[in-house]
């Protein structure tokens, strides 16, 4: 195994990292680029990950906001539809970073009335079918 992929061990498997697609309804405040900004920032200090790169973009005239928190260890994505007050959120993180943290930093921030999480566990392989390099 190369000891620089930032693959995770568990049990008998290793795998790329964790994604987490997170909705939020009855999300507030999700209109607002620097609300949206400071969530950001703080869901990336919260998961342990390092961030490089904030880009958000606002549409007008509905207000709603894509963008994305380019990490070292991956990414935070978001899209929202503020006339529908919801937010999707897809957290990857590899290596040592901690999405799940991520999401109480999410809910504090846009107060929804309801969230949806799933997760999904990528690039997930046997043990010995691992190769090294």
């Amino acid at each position: 195994m190369n000891s620089k992929d930032f693959f995770i061990r568990c049990d008998d498997y290793e795998y790329a990292g964790k994604h987490l697609i997170i909705d939020l309804f009855g999300a507030v405040k999700i209109d607002s680029l620097e609300h949206m900004e400071a969530a950001l920032r703080e869901a990336v200090i919260a998961a342990g990950a390092t961030l490089l790169h904030i880009h958000l973009h606002h549409f007008t005239p509905n207000g709603g906001i894509s963008g994305v928190a380019v990490l070292a260890e991956s990414h935070i994505s978001v899209h929202t539809w503020p006339e529908r007050d919801f937010a999707a959120f897809d957290v990857f993180m590899c290596g040592d970073a901690r999405p799940a943290d991520a999401i109480p930093v999410l809910e504090r921030f846009f107060a929804p009335s309801q969230i949806d999480v799933k997760e999904y566990i990528r690039g997930k392989m046997p043990l010995a079918s691992t190769h090294t390099q």
